[in-house]
């Protein structure tokens, strides 16, 4: 099974060794494709632990567990920011009351402890509900039309 973040690479392979604190992110570009395979999954906990000390103390595994209930992230683009090696943009895909949106950020990472962390991030404007025809290309990355894809998910 390929990753939830569409790296193309096996989950086996990708997230879940990171997740599961068998290896560490080796970028902050791998520490966010995880994040997103972790909301995905519903592993709040991980995400909480990949917060920096500093953004800590005004979470909890409930209140991000709370916050995503309604939302079902489905496809992650995400790159490295050119010249700097702690920000990834992304736009992160996902499916809430039966409409398709973005969330588009530039995240800013530490390097903590020995691991990076996510520390905050700047929503770009075109964050939101989007329009995705059902001819149009799945954002999962897959090749696939979104009506033969993720538009399944929908329900």
């Amino acid at each position: 099974m390929d990753c939830y973040c569409c790296s193309g690479i096996s989950f086996e392979k990708c997230c879940e060794p990171i997740i599961k604190k068998r290896a560490s992110a080796e970028s902050a570009e791998a520490l966010m494709r995880s994040r997103f395979t972790a909301y995905c999954l519903g592993d709040y906990q991980y995400i909480f632990d990949t917060y920096a000390t500093s953004q800590r103390s005004d979470l909890s595994v409930e209140a991000l567990a709370k916050s995503a209930e309604d939302t079902r992230w489905f496809a992650l683009k995400a790159r490295p920011v050119s010249g700097t090696n702690n920000y990834v943009e992304f736009s992160a895909f996902y499916i809430e009351n039966k409409k398709t949106g973005v969330l588009h950020e530039t995240s800013q990472f530490v390097f903590e402890n020995d691991e990076w962390r996510y520390s905050t991030g700047t929503i770009h404007s075109d964050t939101g509900m989007i329009k995705l025809g059902r001819n149009d290309a799945c954002p999962c990355g897959s090749t696939k039309k979104y009506k033969q894809c993720c538009m399944r998910l929908i329900k």
